[in-house]
């Protein structure tokens, strides 16, 4: 069995909330569907930082239509496999797709054009499925010194939510997603203050925060890795 960081109630707060917004729901509602009466108790509890039983927190995720899984992340598809000294490597697919971290690529095509070996237990580790997983290539200078242009990004394409999240409440550094703008490819940190805004930003401080709508912005997944390119 392999165990990972497990979220936080906040976090937990945070998913459960993004999704029943996604449905159209109120948390007494949702309450209703997991415990038979409507009451907004346990919506209230995770947010003040209390952790769930094991069986609450099913009981809410059935509400909202999601399945409660406690263990290593699962393939939902074939994936090539590489046996290396005695251990086990999934082939992960390099798109020819650029994902800019400025204004933006436009991508006439997604072609996978090369595949990269990872270690499945270190896919294991980070909660990353092979099967959800592809490769892309960074252009532009806007995520710098964090991601430069040329890197490869380990895209995870079920993490494709964005949660409200306050912005001024929020102790860490927001994640990273690669999404579609306007027909084109991307990489920024992503906030999302209110359920119809975001807001887009740069680790170059010659880049200043960019304003978005939700309904403009698909997300295709949240960037779990990267790696440098040396170019000496």
């Amino acid at each position: 069995m392999h165990f990972y960081t497990m979220p936080t109630p906040n976090e937990i707060y945070e998913a459960l909330e993004a999704r029943r917004l996604e449905l159209g729901l109120s948390q007494a509602d949702v309450g209703a569907r997991a415990f038979g009466k409507p009451d907004n108790s346990a919506f209230q509890a995770l947010r003040r930082g209390s952790s769930p039983s094991a069986e609450k927190l099913a009981a809410l995720c059935a509400a909202v239509g999601w399945e409660f899984y406690f263990g290593p992340a699962r393939e939902t598809g074939p994936v090539e496999s590489v046996a290396l000294g005695g251990e086990s490597f999934a082939q992960i697919p390099l798109h020819a797709a650029s994902l800019s971290a400025g204004h933006g690529h436009e991508n006439h095509q997604e072609a996978v054009i090369d595949y990269l070996a990872f270690r499945r237990d270190w896919l294991r580790r980070v909660g990353v499925s092979p099967s959800s997983a592809v490769l892309a290539r960074a252009d532009g200078n806007s995520m710098q010194p964090t991601i430069w242009a040329g890197d490869l990004v380990l895209i995870d394409r079920t993490r494709a939510d964005l949660p409200v999240r306050k912005t001024e409440t929020k102790a860490r550094r927001s994640s990273i997603y690669a999404f579609v703008e306007d027909g084109h490819a991307r990489i920024k940190r992503i906030e999302r203050p209110a359920e119809g805004e975001l807001l887009l930003l740069s680790d170059n401080p010659d880049y200043g925060p960019q304003f978005a709508r939700a309904s403009d912005i698909t997300v295709i997944g949240k960037v779990m890795w990267w790696g440098h390119t040396n170019r000496d």
